[in-house]
């Protein structure tokens, strides 16, 4: 059996990632593929706990860039041993809404955590798993957190995560590091705009994931 293909969506805040694995997901089992949608942090019961204790009400906000990405790595570690990789073996394609780039990204710029040490967590626990494309889907920081906001009230589920009431100048060093990784590694790396509607949104990364991965 061939090997699945990892696929992870990454970005700030609002711009759709969920929405769009989904759409991925389907469109890829139209195509008689095999899929798995996975989050981060997330995806087994372990870093399902991580998640709510760095991004629920638990005190996470009170936890330094170090410590943060020392946890999400943990949760990391175990999401790729127990799900993702296996996963693959089985020839399966999973689609991660998020990945070690958001490390990069939230801890590494945003907390301003030495890029050393974030590099270093992420080759310590994604040895097992890189990903085969990365689709970064960008759109201005005040765009997001406006559609963020919009869809959290929409939903009614109680106070927003620790992330999403940062200052803006954090969600610009997000946007601007998810840029530089997207320029850094073309070769891995696609960058979606996210500012038109869904399916044109959705349309593009179908064309970028059919170009790239020889659909």
């Amino acid at each position: 059996m061939a090997k699945g293909r990892f696929i992870t969506l990454e970005g700030g805040e609002g711009g759709g990632k969920s929405t769009q694995a989904r759409l991925l997901a389907e469109w890829l089992g139209t195509r008689g593929l095999a899929t798995l949608v996975t989050r981060e942090p997330g995806g087994t019961p372990l870093a399902e706990a991580v998640r709510g204790l760095l991004l629920g009400a638990a005190g996470g906000e009170h936890a330094d860039a170090m410590t943060q990405a020392l946890l999400f790595s943990a949760a990391r570690r175990d999401h790729v041993m127990r799900l993702i990789r296996p996963a693959l073996e089985a020839g399966i394609w999973v689609i991660s809404d998020r990945y070690a780039d958001s490390t990069r990204a939230y801890q590494g710029a945003g907390g301003e955590l030495d890029s050393s040490i974030v590099q270093r967590l992420e080759e310590w626990v994604t040895a097992e798993a890189k990903p085969d494309l990365t689709l970064i889907l960008d759109l201005p920081e005040a765009e997001g957190l406006r559609r963020a906001n919009e869809r959290h009230a929409a939903a009614n589920v109680g106070a927003r995560d620790r992330f999403e009431t940062e200052d803006p100048a954090f969600h610009l060093r997000l946007r601007m590091m998810f840029l530089r990784i997207a320029n850094s590694e073309p070769q891995r790396c696609a960058l979606i705009d996210a500012q038109p509607a869904v399916e044109v949104v959705a349309e593009a990364i179908r064309a970028t994931v059919s170009q790239r991965l020889g659909l």
